[in-house]
């Protein structure tokens, strides 16, 4: 539920409205989602799992995941991917920020709007906003590669193929994504599809995508 802004420092507001007049409007058409069930004809299982990872990508490699999955210690921000306005940082593991700039000293516990703020509509929010573990970071790697790390439990925060279900398909601050507030595109489908797709990638061998140099040297990865 969206609340309208009030008593927010006015630092935090300043610097959010600095923003609005440099950021990029959301797009207003989503990308579609496949449902798991169009991947039957599919016979091989390897190759069906594959496929499956494929469509997740269209929401793990979104702006709206990618954003908080950094390999730096600095969050992005819009379609565009920008670097985040204020200036923030990551300061340690936990990635709830500095002393001082925690995230949530602009980050609420829900999406906020806001009223006369340049081209900006709202403040995202949720319980919990931070970022995700630096070991975690997407953005610059392949398909494949953050396919191999996810699977990695010395990557992945030592969560088994199922736990990572769990927190795909059910997790709030995953969810969000798909409510990410006014102004803001969603992720592609939803999450309850989303987590159906998980589901059959696991199912069918959680395979992940030749990596292009293997292709091009008709190597298979054999995952």
């Amino acid at each position: 539920m969206m609340k309208t802004i009030s008593g927010i420092a006015a630092v935090a507001v300043a610097a959010i409205a600095f923003l609005a007049v440099q950021a990029p409007t959301a797009q207003t058409a989503t990308q579609s989602l496949r449902v798991a069930q169009e991947f039957r004809d599919i016979e091989n299982p390897a190759e069906r799992s594959k496929a499956l990872f494929g469509e997740m990508t269209k929401v793990i490699t979104h702006p709206r995941c990618m954003n908080c999955h950094p390999r730096d210690d600095s969050p992005r921000q819009g379609m565009a991917m920008q670097m985040h306005n204020p200036p923030v940082i990551r300061h340690d593991e936990s990635g709830f920020g500095a002393p001082g700039m925690r995230c949530t000293t602009c980050h609420g516990a829900e999406n906020m709007r806001l009223v006369g703020v340049g081209g900006i509509k709202s403040i995202p929010g949720h319980d919990v906003w931070h970022l995700a573990p630096k070991s975690m970071g997407w953005i610059g790697l392949s398909p494949a590669e953050i396919c191999t790390q996810l699977k990695d439990p010395a990557r992945n925060g030592g969560r088994s193929l199922a736990d990572i279900h769990e927190h795909m398909a059910e997790d709030g601050l995953v969810g969000w994504a798909w409510a990410p507030g006014e102004g803001r595109e969603p992720a592609p489908g939803t999450q309850a599809r989303f987590g159906k797709l998980v589901a059959a990638w696991i199912d069918t061998g959680a395979h992940c995508p030749t990596p292009p140099a293997a292709e091009a040297g008709g190597v298979s990865t054999g995952d």
